[in-house]
């Protein structure tokens, strides 16, 4: 977790449509038996996400993939165009919201994804391309794989990625921007330059062979831990021995990479079921904060908003400890589905802490629903997601030990002064993050664009001005010279997180997120509402307007 943690991404063509009728033949119910109530600190109206079992989110989605085709006919696709199914969500209220990828011809559409509504008989559709249709004349390229691939190694030297190797080249639809084209998608696998591992996609067009657009696919950020304390984690017993293996949270298990760069590491064992002593020589301690910090994010997301997992699907993901040397990063791969944590500077300051966590495995939930751009505009809502969240697992946690704020890796010491990554309540402190929106905003690094957001966020939660909060003192600026009066972190967590998972797409930028953000205040507390007036008044004030 440099200069921000980073986690595996793709452009994905997602989509949300479901008719009515494969509703009601899915016969889902809210409250059944087994769902678990919703918490007191979240927004218990009808707007918020039922939970769903298992069996009962797996006859929604296979409801939706049975009407797929009428699906697309009713949102007037054209005949080569397929939808599908990623996720769904369904509200209190019974509002059932589907997100689907989209193909065309058989091919990928970049940006094709959309997420369809429907409340009784009534529909509507976000989607993340303005294009009427993405249609092209041709699915035969002009320009060959071979050359695509050329041009991705150039891009990846430009990028001064190390040991780069090309993995694929696939055709697809580019429609993200302008208007739609045949593309080819070339991977290049190798290290970034701080050592974290590489997953350069490049975008070329195949008809004249011009880079259209890159981004990577690797994205950045009882027993004893060194930033936990002593804590109660989830293990199993296994003959005459334990092991960091989780069964009661979708079977997460924590492994020791012993300094290597791949493969999935050896499962942390031992004599007894007390692990870690607090200090970097044991290498048990880096597992327990590892550990502790997926069964928090994990507790956090299911008691918080009912989700069963990084992909609300019961699965527990896994960590890998101790990567590489010196490698002062941390990062999420949906490739292995697995969050990796570096020892730091001289393998002596392990990025395990607690906020590390939360960030990293939400890369992963922002993948799995609304699969946010990790370039631009939309970057920096993917980068600002995982700080939120991340500071909701502190929050939640509640552990002594590790303070909860509204600061990021404020105890990892990643530059080497003492201060935190990044700071919520005014980004700009620092000295790269933006604490207002700007034009140039989508040129700016993901890891700085995501201040408007973090602001956003905290004056939201917390309102404008200097106060102290849990032993921490910050001072909010606004751009607007607006006082600010906050609605309390649960309420706008729980605006943020609806908006994630029902209304934003992989091309949502800062103008869209504040109108999903709306849109998702109203669906939950009212469009008259104060916490309504809230979201429009704190995006005013970082200039999103």
């Amino acid at each position: 977790m440099r200069s921000t943690p980073h986690s595996s991404r793709r452009v994905r063509s997602s989509a949300t449509v479901v008719a009515l009728a494969a509703l009601v033949a899915a016969g889902v119910q809210v409250g059944s038996a087994g769902a678990a109530p919703a918490p007191d600190h979240t927004a218990a109206t009808s707007a918020t996400a039922a939970h769903l079992s298992t069996a009962q989110r797996t006859a929604l989605l296979a409801a939706a993939r049975g009407d797929s085709a009428a699906t697309a006919r009713s949102l007037g696709l054209g005949a080569q165009e397929k939808l599908v199914v990623k996720d769904v969500v369904k509200d209190a209220d019974g509002t059932v919201h589907t997100r689907y990828d989209r193909t065309y011809a058989g091919l990928p559409v970049l940006g094709g994804d959309l997420v369809v509504h429907v409340k009784g008989k009534r529909q509507s559709v976000t989607k993340a391309s303005k294009a009427k249709s993405v249609a092209v004349p041709s699915t035969t390229p002009k320009v060959p794989a071979a050359t695509a691939q050329k041009s991705a190694l150039s891009a990846a030297s430009d990028a001064k990625t190390a040991k780069a190797t090309p993995l694929n080249a696939r055709k697809v639809i580019w429609a993200v921007t302008g208007k739609p084209v045949l593309a080819w998608e070339t991977v290049i696998s190798g290290v970034q330059k701080d050592g974290t591992p590489s997953q350069l996609h490049v975008i070329t067009d195949a008809g004249t062979g011009k880079k259209l657009y890159s981004f990577d696919g690797i994205e950045t950020g009882t027993g004893t831990g060194e930033y936990n304390g002593r804590v109660t984690i989830g293990t199993t017993r296994s003959g005459g021995s334990y092991q960091l293996l989780d069964n009661t949270r979708g079977g997460h298990r924590t492994t020791d990479l012993k300094q290597g760069t791949s493969g999935s590491g050896t499962l942390f064992t031992n004599s007894s079921d007390t692990w870690g002593d607090g200090t970097q020589s044991n290498r048990q301690t880096a597992g327990v904060d590892a550990h502790y910090g997926a069964q928090e994010t994990w507790d956090f997301y299911k008691q918080t908003f009912g989700r069963s997992g990084i992909r609300n699907d019961g699965v527990a993901s896994s960590s890998r400890v101790h990567y590489g040397d010196n490698y002062v990063n941390a990062f999420w791969d949906d490739s292995c589905f697995c969050m990796t944590y570096g020892d730091g500077q001289g393998n002596s300051n392990p990025l395990t802490a607690l906020d590390v966590a939360g960030h990293e495995m939400s890369h992963g939930v922002t993948s799995a629903t609304a699969g946010l751009e990790y370039a631009g505009e939309s970057g920096g809502l993917n980068e600002a997601t995982s700080d939120i969240m991340g500071t909701g697992v502190e929050f939640f946690a509640n552990n002594p030990k590790t303070p909860a704020n509204y600061l990021i890796g404020e105890q990892i010491n990643i530059n080497g002064d003492g201060k935190p990554l990044r700071y919520m309540d005014q980004p700009s402190k620092d000295g790269a993050s933006l604490d207002y929106w700007s034009a140039d905003a989508g040129n700016v690094d993901v890891h700085y664009s995501s201040g408007i957001a973090n602001h956003f966020f905290y004056l939201l939660s917390e309102g404008s001005g200097a106060k102290t909060i849990n032993g921490f003192s910050y001072d909010s600026p606004t751009s607007d010279g607006s006082t600010l009066t906050g609605i309390g972190r649960d309420k706008a967590l729980a605006i943020w997180y609806k908006a994630l998972t029902t209304y934003f797409t992989s091309t949502t930028d800062y103008a869209a997120a504040r109108q999903a953000t709306l849109q998702a205040a109203g669906d939950l507390y009212g469009s008259n509402s104060s916490e309504y007036q809230a979201v429009g008044a704190a995006w005013t004030a970082v200039n999103v307007n």
